[in-house]
């Protein structure tokens, strides 16, 4: 481990970073966001993952559903848009979305391929799940998966995961997707018979919508 910034626990690092950015965030008037660039911190207890900041009001109800709707790899969104209306916006005219990313590991057996590798080769670097597919970007006009990449490996006997984005909502995007997340980490630590380590998570642009700026008062 680097210098990185840690937290004991997810709800840390969402009630830091909606202070940092909403302090020292630049403005993006085409978004309507304030955004930090590259923000990488380490969460030590990804197990930890409830967000309990009370001015979040998260719901923990809804990011269940979605990391069982992930597991069940349909990429229709139909249910899940009743539920979270953003993923109305996203569907195509078959109501198939990009985003479950559960449809994405499981696409070439990437999520099979991660644990097999790490049986066979507990040093491995291979062990990366790929969700953004840059040769499909005319896939893209309606719903480009904000994650690039999972990488998973195996230090002092414990699974580790680094994700990668390139663009992370704070209130709403990183407080459901760090609990998918984290439940893949523990997921594929089961498989392996093996303890779960930290959770390092990276965004190329961190930010905050305006609808939110007043969240906290």
């Amino acid at each position: 481990m680097n210098n990185t910034i840690t937290f004991n626990n997810a709800n840390e690092a969402f009630d830091y970073y909606y202070d940092f950015i909403m302090q020292y965030g630049k403005r993006n008037e085409t978004y309507k966001t304030l955004y930090i660039t590259n923000c990488g911190f380490y969460i030590m207890n990804p197990q930890s993952n409830d967000i309990t900041e009370k001015y979040r009001k998260w719901n923990k109800e809804y990011a269940e559903y979605e990391w069982n709707w992930y597991l069940s790899g349909d990429r229709n969104a139909n249910d899940i848009a009743e539920k979270a209306k953003i993923w109305k916006n996203m569907q195509d005219e078959n109501g198939h979305v990009n985003s479950n990313y559960g449809y994405q590991w499981n696409r070439n057996g990437q999520l099979d391929y991660v644990v097999q590798e790490l049986q066979v080769n507990p040093d491995s670097r291979r062990a990366v799940i790929s969700l953004y597919d840059g040769k499909e970007h005319p896939t893209y006009k309606l719903d480009t998966p904000c994650t690039l990449a999972i990488h998973f490996y195996i230090e002092d006997a414990k699974l580790n995961m680094s994700v990668m984005m390139r663009s992370n909502d704070l209130v709403f995007g990183f407080c459901n997707d760090q609990y998918c997340f984290s439940k893949l980490q523990m997921h594929i630590a089961e498989k392996l018979n093996i303890e779960v380590g930290t959770y390092y998570h990276f965004a190329t642009n961190m930010h905050i919508y305006q609808r939110h700026f007043n969240l906290k008062k």
